[in-house]
C-alpha cells in the first residue's frame, strides 16, 4: 500500500553536523540527541562510572535525606580526587597547578557561559555524549576553522594541569541522575530567556511559536518563567527529560546560585515561545 500523502511527515532527526561519530555513553549520539529521546527517554550511563564508584552509590542509598546525600557526595569528591591535597594525586608541592575542580567549573559556568570553564563543560559533553557544541564566543562546527580552534584551545587550557577533571564531571552527572531517579517526575518543564529563535539552529518550524531546534552542548534553563523573562525579549519553554539534566540548584545547594538554574545537555528539542 502506498504511503498516505496526508500523513504527517516524520519529525526531524539530529543532523550529522550536530553530533560526533562516537561517545562514551550507552546510547549513540543520534539516539540520545533526537526528539524521540526527548519524549520517551531511557537512562543514560556513562561508561564505567557507576561500577567504579559502586561504594559511593551504596552509601548514598543508605541515606534517606537528600541534604545528607549531597554532603556525602561532596566529601567523597574531595577525598577521591584529592581536591584539597593535589600532591597526593601526583602534583608537585609548591608548584603552580590549576586549581580547577567540578565546583569551580560550575561557578565559572554561572558567571560566564562563554568562559574557560564553560568551554570545559561543552567539551565534556562532546566527549561523553557525542553532542557537538554549537556556540562558544561564536558559531562552532559551521565552517569557521578559527572559531573551532579557539574553542578547542580554551577547553585544553581549562583542563591542563587539573586532576581528572572530566572524571569529576562524569561522577557529578551520575550523582545528579541518581538523585533525580528518586523522584517521580520523568520530565521537567523549564524556561529560558531568549531574543527569538535566531540564536538556535532551527530544524523545523511547526507554528509561529513552536519549533524544533538544536540546543548547544550545555544550556542554562530555569524552573521560573518570570525569572527567565529577565534574560530576553521572549521566554522559551521546553519539556525536557531528567536524563538531560547535568546539574540543578536544588540537588547541590550552594553550587549554582541565582534563578533556580538547571543545566541541560543539548540535542534536538521541541520548544515553544511563550506569550
Amino acid at each position: 500500500m502506498a504511503d498516505d500523502p496526508r500523513a504527517a511527515p516524520p519529525p526531524p532527526t539530529l543532523p550529522a553536523w550536530a553530533r560526533l561519530p562516537i561517545n562514551r555513553c550507552n546510547l549513540p549520539p543520534e539516539i540520545l540527541g533526537g526528539l524521540s529521546f526527548q519524549e520517551n527517554p531511557s537512562p543514560l550511563r556513562l561508561d564505567g562510572v557507576f561500577p567504579f564508584h559502586a561504594a559511593l552509590f551504596a552509601m548514598l542509598d543508605a541515606l534517606p535525606d537528600a541534604a545528607a546525600r549531597a554532603e556525602r557526595f561532596r566529601d567523597y569528591m574531595t577525598v577521591h580526587f584529592c581536591l584539597e591535597t593535589p600532591e597526593d594525586a601526583g602534583g608537585t608541592p609548591n608548584r603552580h597547578r590549576t586549581r580547577a575542580d567540578y565546583a569551580r567549573i560550575l561557578r565559572g559556568w554561572f558567571f560566564d557561559a562563554d568562559g574557560r570553564e564553560a568551554a570545559v563543560i561543552k567539551g565534556w559533553v562532546e566527549s561523553r555524549f557525542g553532542l557537538a557544541a554549537r556556540f562558544h564566543k561564536g558559531r562552532l562546527h559551521a565552517g569557521d576553522a578559527a572559531a573551532d580552534a579557539r574553542f578547542a584551545a580554551e577547553r585544553a587550557r581549562g583542563v591542563y594541569g587539573t586532576h581528572a577533571l572530566d572524571a569529576q564531571l562524569d561522577l557529578l552527572y551520575a550523582f545528579v541522575q541518581s538523585e533525580l531517579a528518586r523522584r517521580p517526575e520523568t520530565h521537567l518543564t523549564l524556561y529560558r530567556g531568549v531574543n527569538g529563535l535566531a540564536e538556535f539552529d532551527v530544524l523545523e518550524r511547526t507554528s509561529k511559536r513552536e519549533a524544533t531546534v538544536v540546543l548547544n552542548a550545555m544550556n542554562s534553563f530555569t524552573r521560573d518563567p518570570d525569572r527567565a523573562s529577565e534574560f530576553g525579549d521572549s521566554v522559551l519553554e521546553a519539556r525536557l527529560p531528567r536524563e538531560k539534566v547535568f546539574c540543578a540548584q536544588d540537588l547541590l545547594p550552594g553550587q549554582l546560585t541565582g534563578e533556580n538554574e538547571v543545566m541541560v545537555i543539548g540535542g534536538a528539542c521541541r520548544v515553544r515561545l511563550r506569550t
